[in-house]
């Protein structure tokens, strides 16, 4: 096939293709997600190592309250007076637009999905290793709710629970982002699972194939009369001492999530305190900061093609929305996913 250059013209390179401006939401400071702003900003410039891609969806994890609302724990790595970079978001799923001489993976007009740092934006330069292809099947929505949360229940389950088939398995939140990926890969690795929610998401999370789903309103959790082998505990509403009555005496607790707080060390205090009254116990107590790779986003993307595992939305908000998405993830009331879309 003949070039569609004219001769006399070379190609762009990829600073003259991303050149312009572009809409993206920017944090100058840390305070409540009424700090966050929609400006019109330059449009990345990406390195050779780099993809730029056309945001089509991202969403909101707590990570990003985090960042936003700037408790001094989330500041030690991100600026303790004001951010170092404005840039926020993470999860994305879009088009490639750019890549960089020395990707070989991609090229323009790919569907993708995994993170970039920025990606509250119309653009965002993602680096090749945190992205794979985005399955046909799937929506953008569906594949940008994914990265963050799915890794972090793959990691916990399979990586720091060590689950094998036949295990029981509970589930404290089960119907949070983390908690609906966690129910539906704990069954797909052969577990028997418990699954714990509030009265409006019994029904979700049982459709999510959860074997037993405990409505804490109604029921505690900590006085079933079941022993558990692995726990992940997403929601951090109990202790370790109250939640080890239903653990086996070789079980392994993963503590996951706490509730959200921009006072003090925030979710830091639960983990800490989990941590430490596990010592000397027999049950061992774990956590675990997920770290995204392709060969994770590699395998849920095969996991969602297959229908295996899906990507469960709560609400959606487009960009200019960003500060309300953030917001309503704050009243931890949201459920499964929040996204943005672009």
């Amino acid at each position: 096939m003949e070039s569609s250059i004219a001769p006399n013209l070379k190609p762009l390179a990829a600073a003259e293709t991303t050149s312009g401006t572009m809409k993206a939401i920017v944090a100058a400071r840390y305070g409540p997600p009424d700090v966050l702003e929609l400006r019109e900003v330059d449009k990345p410039v990406i390195e050779d190592h780099q993809v730029l891609v056309r945001v089509h969806a991202s969403c909101v994890n707590p990570a990003d309250w985090y960042r936003v609302t700037g408790p001094w724990f989330a500041r030690i790595p991100g600026g303790l007076r004001k951010p170092k970079l404005t840039k926020v978001g993470t999860d994305l799923a879009g088009r490639v637009e750019v890549v960089g001489k020395d990707v070989t993976e991609f090229r323009p007009g790919d569907e993708v999905f995994g993170t970039a740092l920025g990606a509250w934006a119309e653009y965002a330069a993602a680096r090749e290793p945190r992205l794979v292809p985005k399955p046909a099947n799937v929506s953008f929505e569906e594949a940008a709710a994914v990265p963050i949360a799915a890794i972090t229940a793959l990691q916990a389950l399979r990586d720091k629970g060590r689950v094998q088939p036949g295990q029981k398995v509970l589930i404290n939140g089960a119907s949070g982002g983390v908690g609906t990926y966690a129910v539906q890969l704990a069954k797909w690795f052969g577990a028997d699972v418990t699954a714990v929610c509030s009265t409006r998401n019994v029904e979700l999370v049982r459709s999510l194939g959860a074997d037993r789903v405990v409505d804490y309103t109604q029921e505690d959790f900590t006085q079933l009369g079941e022993r558990h082998d692995l726990m992940l505990d997403i929601a951090g509403t109990r202790s370790f001492s109250q939640f080890r009555r239903v653990l086996k005496p070789e079980a392994i607790a993963v503590v996951v999530g706490a509730p959200m707080s921009d006072k003090g060390i925030g979710p830091l205090s639960h983990i800490i305190k989990t941590k430490l009254a596990s010592l000397g116990r027999s049950q061992t107590v774990t956590f675990f900061v997920a770290k995204i790779t392709k060969e994770d986003l590699g395998f849920l993307g095969e996991r969602l093609a297959a229908g295996e595992v899906k990507s469960v939305i709560d609400r959606r908000y487009e960009l200019s929305d960003v500060p309300e998405a953030l917001r309503y993830l704050g009243t931890r009331h949201a459920r499964a996913k929040v996204v943005i879309t672009a």
